[in-house]
Order: structure tokens, then C-alpha cells, then sequence
């Protein structure tokens, strides 16, 4: 049985209206837990987008 693994990137914007997209990739649980933490630090439009293995995503205006 072969494990497949998946990969996930944030986009969102920031307090200031600015907007951003990680430059990592992070499995499942991870990519949750900073999708939290972005959203307590007062960012909006916070997504979680699966990503193939060296994608980069780009900021969403």
C-alpha cells in the first residue's frame, strides 16, 4: 500500500489589506493550525490550497 503524500499552502490578507501566500508547503494538520493562527492575528480571506510537490502559490488580490 503506498502512502500518498499531499501537500497545502495558505493564501490570505493581512490587517493591512495586503495580500500574501506561503512560500512552504505544510501537510493537513499543519496547514490548520497556521490557517488559526493567521486568523487570530486579524488576516481575512485565510484559504488552505492543496499544492503539488515544488508549486509556488501567488497571492490572491
Amino acid at each position: 500500500m503506498a502512502i500518498k503524500m499531499q501537500n497545502y499552502g495558505l493564501t490570505w490578507t493581512d490587517a493591512n489589506g495586503v495580500p500574501h501566500a506561503t512560500v512552504c508547503s505544510y501537510d493537513k494538520t499543519s496547514a490548520e493550525h497556521r490557517r488559526q493562527k493567521l486568523e487570530a492575528d486579524g488576516c481575512t480571506s485565510v484559504r488552505i490550497v492543496e499544492t503539488k510537490p515544488g508549486e509556488l502559490l501567488q497571492p490572491q488580490a
